[in-house]
């Protein structure tokens, strides 16, 4: 399981990469290896405004759906339209190629909530162990 340093985690295991005031979402190595083979995705508009926690799409796994909560608030300024045809992705490339939404972020200290790497590979393996 990978656990890239350079990004911050939610506990309802989405990560999230910070570059000035835009904020890329994807969901974590941990979750998709947990779903199993994705097999839908579901996400929001551009131009969407989302509020720290909101469920703004979901994945459908061959296991399970899981609602896909977003760690910050702000627009939606990009969506990864790929995914919707190709939602497979997110199982081959989690961290890369499956991002799922850029975020204009309103509130920069809210990312101060969430786990760096270290954090949330502790985090997920006492989750394990529950």
């Amino acid at each position: 399981m990978d656990f890239p340093e350079d990004l911050k985690f939610a506990k309802s295991h989405e990560w999230a990469r910070i570059e000035e005031n835009i904020v890329t979402i994807g969901v974590s190595d941990y979750a998709q290896e947990s779903l199993g083979d994705i097999v839908y995705a579901e996400l929001p508009e551009e131009g969407r405004d989302l509020h720290k926690e909101e469920v703004f799409g979901m994945v459908e796994s061959v296991k399970a759906v899981s609602d896909l909560y977003c760690p910050v608030s702000g627009e939606v300024i990009e969506v990864n339209e790929a995914l919707i045809d190709s939602p497979e992705v997110i199982n081959d490339d989690p961290y890369g190629e499956a991002w799922l939404v850029k975020v204009r972020i309103d509130d920069p200290s809210e990312l101060d909530s969430l786990m760096d790497a270290k954090e949330y590979k502790q985090f997920v393996e006492e989750e394990a162990h529950k």
